[in-house]
């Protein structure tokens, strides 16, 4: 079954299209308005055009040229869409990194994108020097933000640029066609992939979905958990509220509930941008602030599905919506979405107009409503390619379609149901069990806070199902009484057949569950038995 409403209801951008010059245009008007608050300050709309357009010509300076790559490792602060602007606006593609990264990873990032510049936090710096140390990288300039001290050479303090460079005067003659930025993905496996985007992407993710969908206002305070550099995260923080002239708070440090509500009330955001497990701590966190001490009027959810009971705890308290959608950084932003007003909560919500969904079974072919498919998204935002990786890229870029990776079900009244990733979906005794349902479930008693569920083999090799629950500080519980909770709420055949009590449950840097890492564990532990009892 198709869904489509690909019918992109906004004009596109002219054939000539820089993304940074397109943004700073917009918020002409409107110089003295804050652009961004961070730990250390303000940047006004006309500050924000003058940086970026002085990082984009000491870029030029330095030696990179057009199209050419330099690596944003940064944490959030003004300067990294001060940087992530510049660079576009010169025609230079900017590839924003994960900080929590190590040397390692790095090392393979600048040799994979050939780097030829770093703009860099100075927190950061040792772990780059790290990476620098080892051979194989191109990169002849560092830019340090917010840099402390005597650098070493070629190294330039980000503050002495910004002071003293002149702006570049007009930007880069790019095409909405053109390679803009790339992001990497967090991959289950193996190294992660170079999503290259084009200058048009981030013009369509905000012009389909950040005022139409979310209605975002030039008199929000948007505040994202989601970091800049995860396609969420950069909609969230930067393509979105600078879109409509909002102003944008900005985080460093890691968003725990503490983190997050000293901002909810020292900032006042309007609109907050989330993740299920991030909204899950802060409900069982004693410091969760009241309704009158917040200015919430809006909420989104991405990275994974937002259990009902989550989404419908939170509107109780603080009596506004969590929007919950899906998005992919292939697909850079998200393209099913529930809405405003029309929110189904356990369900990911309707397509996003201009966007069209399918639903495919093993051999291609359209599923029915209510049979779990493929997810297939056709839409205008979708990224050019995977970095030197032609097979990943024809395997998931289909002839205008992108494959997700998710498995959905189409509900009879057009919303779409999340039922796990596909290659953590499980079959027993031959039926298809999403692990997610299983864990939106056990999350419903009163004692759980966290619950991830796998295939594991048995002594006969079949796949049976493993939960593993993450309880409530203070909270006890038995197996056998989870057991039975499930049972009454799920069909028999669906409840974990064996249930461990954990601490935690490991997760990316986002708070999605490697739900992977457990399987992993249990297939060495399974294989482990075998030899012993050999």
């Amino acid at each position: 079954m198709t869904a489509t409403t690909a019918d992109v209801p906004v004009q596109p951008p002219g054939a000539s299209f820089n993304f940074a010059a397109h943004l700073l245009a917009c918020n002409a008007g409107r110089p003295d308005k804050i652009a961004y608050i961070d730990d250390d300050g303000r940047l006004t709309y006309g500050e924000l055009a003058q940086q970026a357009r002085r990082v984009a010509a000491a870029l030029l300076g330095a030696g990179v040229r057009r199209e050419e790559r330099v690596l944003l490792l940064m944490h959030d602060c003004t300067d990294w869409p001060v940087s992530f602007l510049g660079a576009m606006y010169a025609g230079i593609v900017p590839v924003a990194v994960n900080t929590l990264l190590t040397a390692d990873d790095y090392v393979y990032m600048l040799q994979h994108s050939r780097a030829q510049a770093v703009l860099v936090s100075a927190a950061l710096l040792p772990v780059l020097q790290d990476a620098l140390a080892r051979p194989g990288h191109e990169v002849g300039k560092v830019f340090v933000s917010r840099a402390q001290g005597q650098l070493p050479e070629g190294m330039e303090s980000l503050d002495t640029v910004l002071a003293a460079q002149t702006p570049l005067p007009v930007p880069a003659a790019t095409s909405c066609d053109d390679p803009g930025f790339w992001l990497y993905s967090s991959g289950s496996t193996g190294r992660p992939k170079g999503v290259v985007h084009s200058h048009g992407n981030p013009y369509w993710t905000a012009a389909l979905y950040a005022a139409p969908v979310l209605g975002l206002r030039e008199d929000d305070i948007c505040f994202s958990a989601a970091k800049l550099y995860f396609a969420y995260g950069l909609g969230n923080g930067l393509s979105f509220p600078l879109s409509v002239g909002a102003t944008v708070v900005l985080m460093a440090e890691r968003p725990t509930p503490e983190a997050t509500f000293r901002r909810w009330l020292e900032h006042q955001p309007t609109v907050f941008f989330g993740a299920p497990t991030g909204y899950a701590g802060m409900l069982a966190n004693p410091a969760l602030p009241a309704r009158a001490e917040v200015a919430l009027r809006l909420c989104s959810s991405a990275g994974e599905a937002l259990p009902a009971e989550i989404g419908q705890r939170f509107t109780a308290h603080f009596g506004c919506e969590i929007i919950d959608g899906i998005g992919s950084t292939e697909m850079l932003h998200i393209f099913l979405s529930n809405r405003p007003g029309q929110v189904r909560y356990g369900t990911t919500g309707w397509p996003v107009p201009g966007y069209a969904i399918e639903l495919r079974d093993e051999s291609g072919q359209p599923v029915a409503d209510g049979e779990i498919g493929d997810l297939y998204i056709q839409g205008p935002s979708a990224a050019m390619m995977y970095w030197a990786d032609r097979d990943k890229s024809r395997e998931t870029f289909r002839g205008g379609w992108t494959k997700s990776g998710d498995k959905y079900l189409r509900n009879a009244d057009g919303s779409y149901s999340y039922a796990g990733r596909s290659d953590d979906m499980l079959k027993v005794s031959g039926i298809y069990v999403s692990p997610f349902e299983v864990e939106a479930t056990l999350v419903q008693h009163p004692a759980v806070l966290e619950a991830a569920v796998v295939g594991v083999p048995d002594q006969d090799g079949l796949v049976k199902t493993k939960a593993f629950v993450v309880l409530k500080a203070g909270a006890q519980l038995g197996d056998a009484e989870l057991k039975a909770f499930v049972k009454e709420r799920l069909a028999a055949y669906k409840y974990p057949r064996a249930i461990e009590f954990v601490d935690t449950l490991p997760k990316t840097a986002t708070g999605k569950i490697q739900r992977f890492v457990l399987r992993e564990r249990e297939l060495k532990a399974a294989a482990e038995r075998a030899v012993a009892m050999a």
